[in-house]
Parts: structure tokens; C-alpha cells; sequence
């Protein structure tokens, strides 16, 4: 993209590419070879231990041995695209421009046993031997319906 030895300054080629000129000069430092180490392992422990965290792996890493800081950790993890999984809030928001679909049972009277039905497809981590999907029905025998519906019954 950028040409030194084009008769346009490399300061013009930058503002016309809409680049700053600091990332055309900056070459990057290669990695240590104690960082690559910590890498490797840092790698082993996130697949032994997915949610562990910067502090976490921190201290894991001090047991054996390893004097690191949390924020180097956490650097090692950005630059091998790594990150603790553990629950996120707001899960439940609506991504923007998602279609929302009708509630189709909203004004429909549940009278009897079997009438209505749902299902929950939920994903999980996989593990060796395991299926990633799982089937959730919400199934109960005729008598726990009938004494479901008596409750409901009674309230309205």
C-alpha cells in the first residue's frame, strides 16, 4: 500500500489511505522466548480450565513457579485471542433488528391435559463423548397437568 519509493511523500500516501503514519514507521518486536514459554502453558491451562481468568491463571501459574503479573497475563491472553468463559450479563437483550415473533398462546384457555407443548434446544460446551445440543421437553404425566390446571383454574 505504502510505496517509498513513489515521488508522492509517504505523509501524503498515509492521509490518502486514510492511515496514521505511525502504524507505516512502527515495525513490531518479536515475542521473547520466556513469553512464548508462559504462551504455551497459558494455552494448556485455558484448555484444562476455559473460565479461568487473568487472575486465575495468574495464580496458577505462580504455583508453579512462574512470578507473573495479572496484566501480563492478560496481555498474553488479548495478543492469543483467549478469553475466560463465564456467563455475560444482558444475555436476554434482543440483538437489534432480530424479529420478534408472536406469543401464539397468549389469549388461549389451557383446559386440558396434552394441549400444549414446548420444547428447549440448548447448546453446551461439548466434551469428548458428548452431543453439543441437547433436547429439553417439558413433559409431565396426566394427573401433575390436571392438578396444574386445577391451580390455574382456581386463580382465574
Amino acid at each position: 500500500m505504502i510505496d517509498r519509493s513513489h515521488d508522492l511523500p509517504v505523509t501524503r500516501q498515509a492521509r490518502e489511505l486514510g492511515i496514521s503514519r505511525g502504524s507505516v514507521y512502527y515495525l513490531p518486536r518479536p515475542v521473547s522466548e520466556a513469553d512464548l514459554a508462559i504462551m504455551r502453558r497459558i494455552d494448556e491451562l485455558h484448555l484444562e480450565l476455559p473460565f479461568a481468568g487473568s487472575r486465575m491463571l495468574r495464580d496458577l501459574l505462580r504455583q508453579e513457579g512462574i512470578e507473573i503479573g495479572r496484566q501480563h497475563v492478560a496481555t498474553l491472553m488479548k495478543k492469543m485471542a483467549i478469553e475466560a468463559i463465564y456467563r455475560r450479563p444482558n444475555t436476554s437483550k434482543p440483538e437489534p433488528g432480530h424479529k420478534i415473533y408472536p406469543y401464539l398462546l397468549r389469549k388461549l384457555p389451557i383446559v386440558r391435559p396434552n394441549q400444549v407443548w414446548a420444547t428447549d434446544i440448548s447448546y453446551s460446551a461439548p466434551r469428548p463423548g458428548w452431543s453439543g445440543v441437547h433436547m429439553t421437553g417439558m413433559q409431565r404425566r396426566k394427573e401433575e397437568l390436571n392438578e396444574c390446571l386445577a391451580l390455574c383454574c382456581e386463580g382465574a
